[in-house]
């Protein structure tokens, strides 16, 4: 009998190139700092050319989350699309060697893997420029609603949302989750993308039982200009909302109030890359072992605090002796 991971996350495979610049580059080029906006390759390949050379380390969204709650010791499988190119045997390798179960698929044929290139500002404020590759073309039928049915939660990437192919495997995911009786999670993953697809987002969140968002996102998804106001408006759809408030920690609303949760100390800010990530992997972990939502957000916060230490989307520390000095133990059992 097969045994299914309790935790399904869904997304973009992508490769990160991580460079750091100053603000007057990511003018200098055109971008909106601290979104993310798609690019063709060409242009992908023109933004590197105009930068120095970078580091190249395996990220996507969900795939950042997924790594996370591995190395917290959960049970977690990834479904994303890669070629079978340098990027994608590198994003394979990364992603099996994190602890998480690959459920692929890897194609032959088709356009290269997906890539980012992240412009880390010196307050460690990222502008993603993001060249979706194959993972663009991540279908329904690329996704084994066995796994998904079989699942305790599926975490889903609002990036998902909007886009030709992958909006239909966003519906058809929830379909096996909800016929699985599994939680659906969704990221509203970015500003600029909620802004863009608010109408199809919007439309998604009555099947949705936890979703998180950032303060700049729950604010784009309402109107509100106050992120507790947004919280609140959101909680009136879904029954958790959990809003990420970077230093201010995060607020964490139901239908019955809000509350807000400090956030874990930061000794430098390097990178923001990931911390939205991480932060889900934190608190999706203690979800799962029966955390409250204040003792699941506390453990967000220091899987958060860990990743914006360093250069890329993905711990480098251990985080289960992080969450044990933390004082947040009880919520790393199996």
């Amino acid at each position: 009998m097969r045994i299914s991971p309790e935790l399904v996350t869904v997304g973009h495979a992508l490769v990160d190139v991580v460079v750091r610049v100053d603000d007057s580059v990511v003018a200098g080029l055109g971008l909106d700092r601290g979104t993310m906006s798609l690019v063709d390759p060409d242009r992908s390949e023109a933004i590197l050319a105009a930068l120095p050379p970078g580091r190249s380390v395996s990220g996507g969204s969900a795939a950042n989350t997924a790594a996370g709650v591995a190395a917290l010791g959960g049970s977690v499988a990834f479904v994303g699309k890669v070629r079978d190119d340098e990027w994608g045997r590198l994003f394979a390798r990364d992603i099996r060697d994190a602890g998480v179960v690959y459920a692929g698929p890897v194609s032959g044929d088709g356009p290269a893997t997906g890539k980012v290139v992240v412009l880390v500002s010196p307050d460690g404020e990222k502008t993603m420029c993001t060249s979706l590759g194959i993972g663009d073309l991540l279908g329904a039928g690329d996704v084994d609603p066995g796994l998904v049915a079989g699942a305790r939660v599926v975490y889903l990437e609002g990036y998902l949302c909007g886009l030709e192919h992958t909006a239909a495997t966003l519906e058809a995911t929830i379909d096996a989750a909800e016929a699985g009786g599994a939680t659906v999670a969704l990221s509203l993953s970015d500003p600029q993308w909620v802004r863009l697809h608010r109408d199809e987002l919007a439309a998604l969140l009555p099947r949705v039982q936890l979703l998180f968002a950032n303060a700049d996102e729950a604010c784009a998804m309402t109107g509100a200009t106050v992120p507790r106001l947004a919280a609140r408006e959101l909680a009136g759809t879904c029954p958790n909302v959990v809003v990420t408030l970077g230093a201010g920690g995060s607020l964490v609303a139901t239908g019955s109030g809000s509350l807000q949760v400090p956030a874990a100390e930061v000794s430098e800010v390097v990178d923001t890359t990931g911390a939205g990530d991480l932060f889900a992997a934190g608190y999706l972990h203690a979800h799962l072992r029966g955390a409250p939502p204040e003792e699941a957000a506390r453990l967000g916060s220091v899987v958060a605090a860990e990743v914006v230490g360093h250069l890329g989307a993905r711990p480098v520390a251990d985080l289960r002796s992080l969450a044990g000095a933390a004082g947040l133990g009880a919520w790393l059992a199996g």
